[in-house]
């Protein structure tokens, strides 16, 4: 399946325009008091192993545990009560359902998640205790997707996309502008890709700053990274990592800002992400999830490209089964 025909939850017959950098600002101003400043931490024992300056933006600290809580929220505080009436909904492997359902709780609506089957417990635990109704589905993301083509016919509800959806991007771009704002003389920002929500946004924060940015792909959910190099969406057939939170394919409106603003996309492998997150772990004593590991993975993968320089990091999420740590596994 193509890029395109995964990534049109929510999204109207003409596909929205990617946002520029103001409304990362607007979004900015939007968010003040509903989400929280994460911290930066450093490690001298992680620059050692990198060879570079590592600064770790954790957003495992944001509410429901991820970075996430930043776009849903910034959509929901755009959307008048009569897109609200009927409910949100949307389809997540986890910690944008649970965002969603935290928003959907502050304002005061339905929330309906459309997650996998086989979704960590964890995050199933986490959506239903913000008072979401969860709707199971196949793994594929054509399952995903049909799954919750039928939930917005029935319920009438308002379907807002994971990250094909500028309010998305807008939100999740918040990250960078804290970050740039918490260490201002970065070198590059490095960040993971799944839809590519994310690294959309941080791209746009940091677009007139003069700081690159470098995403991050488990090497088997690699679209963005093939998407990139041949200058087409490509879609993931069937994407297998530990990194579980990646496995979405990018999208028309996050490609398009990756073409534009992202230098370039490194991949990497299981072995590598599980390393990193029992580094974090270690290192820095918190708890990341194995999506959350995979820009350090790439990082210390990657060595030359980030000798010598000031790297910002970001630590994604930290919602993982304590009962199925990867590495006790292995």
């Amino acid at each position: 399946m193509s890029g395109r025909g995964a990534a049109r939850a929510g999204a109207s017959e003409t596909e929205p325009r990617p946002p520029g950098p103001e409304a990362v600002e607007e979004a900015r101003e939007r968010l003040r008091g509903l989400v929280r400043e994460t911290p930066v931490l450093t490690s001298f024992g992680l620059d050692t192993l990198a060879g570079a300056r590592l600064f770790f933006k954790c957003e495992n600290f944001q509410r429901v545990g991820a970075f996430k809580f930043r776009g849903a929220a910034n959509t929901l505080w755009q959307l008048d009560r009569s897109r609200l009436r009927a409910g949100v909904a949307t389809h997540s492997s986890g910690n944008h359902g649970a965002a969603l359902a935290l928003a959907a709780r502050l304002r005061g609506v339905k929330a309906y998640v459309v997650m996998p089957e086989d979704a960590p417990e964890v995050k199933k635990a986490a959506v239903r205790g913000y008072g979401a109704e969860i709707r199971f589905c196949g793994r594929a993301i054509e399952s995903r997707q049909e799954t919750l083509d039928a939930l917005v016919a029935e319920t009438g509800c308002y379907p807002v996309h994971p990250y094909n959806d500028p309010r998305i991007v807008a939100g999740q771009g918040t990250v960078g502008l804290e970050l740039l704002e918490q260490v201002p003389d970065l070198d590059v920002i490095v960040a993971p890709i799944g839809g590519g929500g994310l690294i959309s946004g941080i791209a746009l924060a940091a677009a007139e700053r003069g700081v690159a940015v470098v995403g991050a792909e488990p090497s088997g959910a690699d679209d963005a990274y093939r998407s990139l190099a041949t200058g087409r969406l490509q879609g993931n057939r069937d994407p297998r990592t530990v990194a579980d939170g990646l496995l979405a394919p990018i999208g028309p409106l996050t490609f398009a800002v990756i073409r534009s603003h992202v230098q370039e996309i490194l991949t990497v492998g299981d072995e590598d992400i599980v390393r990193a997150m029992r580094l974090i772990w270690e290192r820095l004593k918190v708890v990341a999830e194995p999506s959350a590991a995979v820009p350090l993975a790439a990082v210390l993968a990657h060595p030359d490209r980030f000798a010598g320089r000031r790297v910002g990091i970001v630590i994604s999420g930290g919602n993982v089964d304590l009962d199925r740590l990867p590495w006790a596994r292995r």
